[in-house]
């Protein structure tokens, strides 16, 4: 739920005024977290297998192309980005929890991608994703904060069995060629449009590839699946608040001949104007509406409305280049168990990322001979000149050994300078 932009001063403070008298009324009945919220099914451990094994599969078959170990799912970035997260003051008790529970300011590092674990070219149309690494009790020991959204309200699965049948089904689209990859997605946007001219979405669709070519910055994401919030449960989404950004929402992307077009678009944006998103927070307040296990339902905004927390303010910068990639692509990795206590992921769909995301880490670091870790300190990427096309193995599909057998350069390579750098001395 927006605020209005438009309209007379009435409506807008009557609207104010009534979504105030309901966050106030939803104060007062909001249920507390607890551990028993959570029910895990008998075989996750055998499903968080399988999703590991599909992963694995992906993640192989790009190494094999690229010589270099990509993520197995939004591998491709368009957009990295730093800023600031500053947390708002005066906020209703039910919402000042956890990181947000009191104003501060805290340093973050963004990075915008799309779903594939394949570099594919930007006209073969997939969901994005926006994470956001925050400089809190923590969970295993980790000092950022970590939320990974992706520009739709619900998961295209209701729980981990789902997770793994609709990664059976994108794993084979790897390495099955631009061409085929193209038309295929041109199809399945098609079949979204006749789907949404209907009156309606799939998120399916979406998944495969029928995600509308728009404007990656013009997008609201969702972390689609519950976390705990302090003493309650919430969903959290950051959403575009400044005029320039707010302008994208829904604009087509031209992208026929421009294999990076998502890059451009993003790279222009942040060398021209400021941006602003503002950090959302839905609150669990009806159990039987609101599930826990299932990440394919829609939490009823009527119910229970998004509500501004925070908000993420990156300055002008070049928001893509290869030393920013080796520095965030390589040598970082997002988690939604990357966090504090009171944010504690749940559901299936999170506990199934648990071991997945990490175990797809690991590979990305030894066999790319790169230590992936936390920034220790305030992270600070590359300055310079945006580029469109980095230079490095496995940027935008760069191909240097089709065919080779998976590990045959490995023992040759040294340890690769992809940690976190210094600055550099910014442009004027």
């Amino acid at each position: 739920m927006l605020l209005p932009v438009c309209g007379t001063a009435g409506r807008t403070r009557r609207f104010a005024k009534g979504l105030k008298h309901q966050l106030l009324k939803n104060a007062l009945s909001t249920p507390r977290y607890g551990p028993s919220i959570e029910t895990q099914s008998p075989d996750e451990a055998e499903t968080g297998e399988r999703l590991n094994d599909l992963m694995r599969d992906v993640q192989r078959t790009t190494y094999d192309d690229y010589d270099h170990a990509m993520r197995p799912v939004h591998a491709k970035s368009h957009g990295l980005i730093e800023g600031e997260l500053e947390v708002l003051g005066n906020l209703l008790m039910t919402l000042a929890q956890g990181i947000f529970a009191r104003p501060a300011t805290y340093p973050v590092v963004l990075r915008l991608s799309t779903n594939p674990g394949d570099m594919l070219d930007d006209s073969i149309s997939a969901p994005r994703r926006m994470v956001i690494g925050v400089e809190g009790e923590r969970l295993e020991g980790y000092r950022t904060q970590d939320f990974v959204m992706v520009n739709a309200p619900i998961f295209a699965a209701s729980d981990p069995a789902a997770f793994a049948k609709n990664l059976r089904l994108l794993a084979p689209t790897t390495d099955t060629g631009q061409g085929w990859n193209k038309a295929f997605s041109a199809a399945l946007r098609g079949a979204e449009a006749a789907v949404e001219a209907a009156g309606s979405e799939s998120p399916m669709l979406t998944m495969m590839g029928g995600q509308t070519l728009t404007h990656s910055l013009g997008e609201t994401f969702y972390t689609q699946t519950p976390f705990r919030y302090g003493d309650y449960v919430a969903k959290l989404s950051l959403a575009s608040v400044s005029p320039a950004r707010r302008a994208l929402f829904g604009q087509p992307v031209e992208t026929r001949g421009l294999p990076n077009r998502l890059h451009e678009e993003v790279i222009h944006s942040l060398r021209e104007h400021e941006a602003e998103w503002e950090l959302r927070v839905q609150l669990r307040i009806n159990p039987e509406t609101m599930p826990i296990e299932d990440a394919s339902a829609i939490w009823p905004e009527d119910e229970s409305p998004y509500v501004a927390v925070a908000r993420i303010r990156p300055p002008r910068q070049p928001a893509w280049n290869e030393v920013r990639a080796r520095q965030v692509d390589d040598a970082l990795v997002f988690s939604p168990w990357h966090g504090i206590e009171a944010h504690w992921p749940l559901g299936g769909v999170n506990r199934a990322r648990k071991d997945a995301y990490g175990a797809a880490a690991d590979f990305r670091s030894e066999l790319n001979r790169c230590s992936i870790a936390e920034p220790t300190s305030r992270p600070s990427l590359a300055g310079g000149s945006a580029r469109t096309y980095g230079t490095a193995p496995g940027r935008e599909g760069r191909r240097t050994r089709a065919g080779a057998p998976l590990g045959a350069s490995v023992a040759s390579r040294s340890t690769r300078a992809c940690a976190m750098q210094p600055p550099e001395r910014r442009a004027a």
